[in-house]
Protein backbone atom coordinates (compact mmCIF):
# COMPACT_ATOMS: atom_id res chain seq x y z
CA UNK A 1 0.00 0.00 0.00
CA UNK A 2 1.50 3.38 -1.02
CA UNK A 3 2.53 5.78 1.73
CA UNK A 4 1.99 9.53 1.54
CA UNK A 5 3.22 12.09 4.06
CA UNK A 6 1.98 15.68 4.12
CA UNK A 7 3.31 19.13 5.03
CA UNK A 8 2.68 18.52 8.75
CA UNK A 9 4.72 15.31 8.64
CA UNK A 10 7.57 17.12 6.90
CA UNK A 11 7.43 20.00 9.40
CA UNK A 12 7.58 17.49 12.27
CA UNK A 13 10.58 15.75 10.68
CA UNK A 14 12.43 19.04 10.25
CA UNK A 15 11.58 20.05 13.82
CA UNK A 16 13.02 16.72 15.01
CA UNK A 17 16.21 17.39 13.05
CA UNK A 18 16.55 20.89 14.51
CA UNK A 19 16.00 19.61 18.05
CA UNK A 20 18.55 16.79 17.69
CA UNK A 21 21.13 19.16 16.23
CA UNK A 22 20.47 21.72 18.99
CA UNK A 23 20.92 19.10 21.71
CA UNK A 24 24.02 17.44 20.26
CA UNK A 25 25.94 20.56 19.27
CA UNK A 26 25.17 23.09 21.99
CA UNK A 27 27.42 26.13 21.73
CA UNK A 28 29.32 25.07 18.61
CA UNK A 29 29.51 27.28 15.53
CA UNK A 30 27.73 25.27 12.85
CA UNK A 31 28.11 25.41 9.09
CA UNK A 32 25.18 23.89 7.24
CA UNK A 33 25.75 22.67 3.68
CA UNK A 34 22.62 21.64 1.78
CA UNK A 35 22.98 19.23 -1.12
CA UNK A 36 21.16 20.44 -4.24
CA UNK A 37 18.38 20.00 -4.85
CA UNK A 38 16.10 19.82 -1.84
CA UNK A 39 18.83 19.28 0.75
CA UNK A 40 19.45 23.01 0.57
CA UNK A 41 15.78 23.70 1.31
CA UNK A 42 15.78 21.26 4.24
CA UNK A 43 18.92 22.99 5.58
CA UNK A 44 17.27 26.41 5.29
CA UNK A 45 14.25 25.20 7.24
CA UNK A 46 16.45 23.71 9.97
CA UNK A 47 18.40 26.97 10.23
CA UNK A 48 15.15 28.94 10.51
CA UNK A 49 14.03 26.80 13.45
CA UNK A 50 17.42 26.95 15.16
CA UNK A 51 17.61 30.74 14.76
CA UNK A 52 14.33 31.20 16.68
CA UNK A 53 16.02 30.63 20.05
CA UNK A 54 19.71 30.13 19.34
CA UNK A 55 22.00 33.13 18.92
CA UNK A 56 25.21 31.29 18.05
CA UNK A 57 26.92 31.76 14.71
CA UNK A 58 25.60 29.53 11.93
CA UNK A 59 26.78 29.48 8.33
CA UNK A 60 24.94 28.26 5.26
CA UNK A 61 26.14 26.95 1.92
CA UNK A 62 24.85 24.98 -1.04
CA UNK A 63 26.68 22.09 -2.70
CA UNK A 64 26.06 20.87 -6.25
CA UNK A 65 27.39 17.31 -6.55
CA UNK A 66 26.38 16.66 -10.17
CA UNK A 67 29.94 16.14 -11.39
CA UNK A 68 30.93 13.99 -8.40
CA UNK A 69 28.33 11.26 -8.85
CA UNK A 70 29.60 7.76 -9.58
CA UNK A 71 26.65 7.13 -11.90
CA UNK A 72 27.34 10.20 -14.04
CA UNK A 73 27.86 8.16 -17.21
CA UNK A 74 24.59 6.27 -16.67
CA UNK A 75 22.32 9.30 -16.42
CA UNK A 76 19.73 9.43 -19.20
CA UNK A 77 20.27 13.12 -19.74
CA UNK A 78 22.99 15.65 -19.09
CA UNK A 79 22.95 16.85 -15.50
CA UNK A 80 21.72 20.38 -14.90
CA UNK A 81 24.66 22.10 -13.23
CA UNK A 82 23.43 24.68 -10.74
CA UNK A 83 26.70 25.49 -9.02
CA UNK A 84 27.78 25.47 -5.42
CA UNK A 85 27.83 28.44 -3.07
CA UNK A 86 29.88 27.98 0.09
CA UNK A 87 30.59 31.50 1.37
CA UNK A 88 32.46 30.47 4.52
CA UNK A 89 35.80 28.87 5.38
CA UNK A 90 35.42 25.06 5.30
CA UNK A 91 38.86 24.42 6.82
CA UNK A 92 38.33 23.65 10.50
CA UNK A 93 34.53 24.09 10.33
CA UNK A 94 31.93 21.89 11.99
CA UNK A 95 29.87 21.06 8.90
CA UNK A 96 26.41 19.56 8.95
CA UNK A 97 25.76 18.13 5.50
CA UNK A 98 22.02 18.10 4.77
CA UNK A 99 20.03 16.03 2.26
CA UNK A 100 16.38 15.18 1.75
CA UNK A 101 16.71 11.38 1.44
CA UNK A 102 19.43 8.87 2.17
CA UNK A 103 19.22 5.61 0.26
CA UNK A 104 22.39 3.83 -0.87
CA UNK A 105 24.83 6.39 0.59
CA UNK A 106 26.32 7.23 -2.80
CA UNK A 107 25.01 10.81 -2.85
CA UNK A 108 26.60 11.42 0.54
CA UNK A 109 29.90 9.97 -0.67
CA UNK A 110 29.79 12.30 -3.67
CA UNK A 111 28.99 15.24 -1.39
CA UNK A 112 31.96 14.44 0.84
CA UNK A 113 34.21 14.38 -2.23
CA UNK A 114 32.82 17.72 -3.42
CA UNK A 115 33.09 19.28 0.04
CA UNK A 116 36.75 18.28 0.29
CA UNK A 117 37.48 20.53 -2.70
CA UNK A 118 36.59 23.48 -0.43
CA UNK A 119 38.89 22.49 2.42
CA UNK A 120 39.23 20.15 5.35
CA UNK A 121 36.45 20.47 7.92
CA UNK A 122 37.15 19.66 11.57
CA UNK A 123 34.00 17.55 11.65
CA UNK A 124 31.25 16.55 9.23
CA UNK A 125 27.88 15.24 10.36
CA UNK A 126 25.00 14.15 8.17
CA UNK A 127 21.39 15.27 8.62
CA UNK A 128 18.65 13.77 6.43
CA UNK A 129 14.93 14.41 6.33
CA UNK A 130 14.21 10.79 5.33
CA UNK A 131 16.15 7.59 5.90
CA UNK A 132 14.75 4.82 3.72
CA UNK A 133 17.48 2.23 4.33
CA UNK A 134 19.22 -0.05 1.81
CA UNK A 135 22.79 1.27 2.08
CA UNK A 136 25.47 0.20 -0.36
CA UNK A 137 28.16 2.16 1.45
CA UNK A 138 29.07 2.39 5.14
CA UNK A 139 27.39 5.76 5.61
CA UNK A 140 24.78 6.51 8.27
CA UNK A 141 23.11 9.81 9.17
CA UNK A 142 23.85 11.46 12.51
CA UNK A 143 20.44 13.15 12.49
CA UNK A 144 17.24 11.75 10.94
CA UNK A 145 13.84 13.41 10.71
CA UNK A 146 11.73 10.52 9.39
CA UNK A 147 12.41 6.80 9.01
CA UNK A 148 10.49 5.10 6.20
CA UNK A 149 10.52 1.36 5.71
CA UNK A 150 10.77 0.68 1.97
CA UNK A 151 11.55 -2.14 -0.39
CA UNK A 152 14.74 -1.66 -2.35
CA UNK A 153 13.03 -0.92 -5.70
CA UNK A 154 10.39 1.43 -4.27
CA UNK A 155 10.61 5.12 -5.16
CA UNK A 156 10.51 7.87 -2.55
CA UNK A 157 9.29 11.08 -4.16
CA UNK A 158 9.92 14.24 -2.15
CA UNK A 159 8.29 17.54 -3.02
CA UNK A 160 9.16 20.67 -1.06
CA UNK A 161 7.36 24.00 -1.21
CA UNK A 162 10.34 26.12 -2.28
CA UNK A 163 11.52 23.71 -4.97
CA UNK A 164 8.33 22.02 -6.15
CA UNK A 165 5.45 24.22 -4.94
CA UNK A 166 4.11 21.77 -2.35
CA UNK A 167 5.23 19.73 0.64
CA UNK A 168 4.66 16.00 0.29
CA UNK A 169 6.45 12.68 0.40
CA UNK A 170 5.14 9.74 -1.53
CA UNK A 171 6.44 6.18 -1.51
CA UNK A 172 5.61 4.49 -4.79
CA UNK A 173 5.88 0.74 -4.51
CA UNK A 174 7.83 -1.13 -7.14
CA UNK A 175 5.65 -3.20 -9.43
CA UNK A 176 5.60 -6.87 -8.57
CA UNK A 177 6.98 -9.08 -11.34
Amino acid sequence: MPLTLNADDIAAGIARLAQEIREKSAGATLSFVGIRSRGDEVATRILTLLAENDDREMNFGILDISLYRDDFEHLHENPKLQGSDIPFQVDGAHVILVDDVIFTGRTTRAALDALSDYGRPAKVELAVLIDRGHREMPIQPDFTGIFINTHRLDHVLVSLEGTDGTDSIQVVEAPTP
